[in-house]
């Protein structure tokens, strides 16, 4: 009579095991292989006291009310408030650092 009172006792905690896992869904997470050879570097953010001008030598506005884009010219570095501006700078940069001195 032990035997069989183990025997279901056995059963029964393996039917109560089964049933705690059984329908539940596993989600497995995969992480693609190229998700780092595929990321963008993160572009340093630069502030007025990185950039050797005080001013946007395209349009005047103060460097320290925000840079959006840099230009590296003959050593040094300057500050934009934007890529148009930027691009403008750069069709003639010696022009516009004689007009900005």
């Amino acid at each position: 009579m032990k035997k069989f009172q183990s025997g279901v006792i056995i059963l029964l905690f393996a039917l109560a095991i089964f049933s705690c896992h059984h329908g539940q869904q596993v989600n497995v997470v995969t992480i693609q292989q190229d998700t780092v050879a595929n990321a963008k570097p993160i572009a340093p953010k630069f502030t007025a006291a990185m950039v050797d001008n005080k001013k946007d030598l395209s349009c005047g506005m103060p460097v320290s009310a925000g840079i959006g884009d840099t230009a590296h010219y003959k050593g040094k570095v300057y500050g934009f408030c934007s890529k148009e501006c930027k691009d403008a700078f750069l069709k003639n940069p010696d022009s516009c650092l004689a007009k900005n001195k």
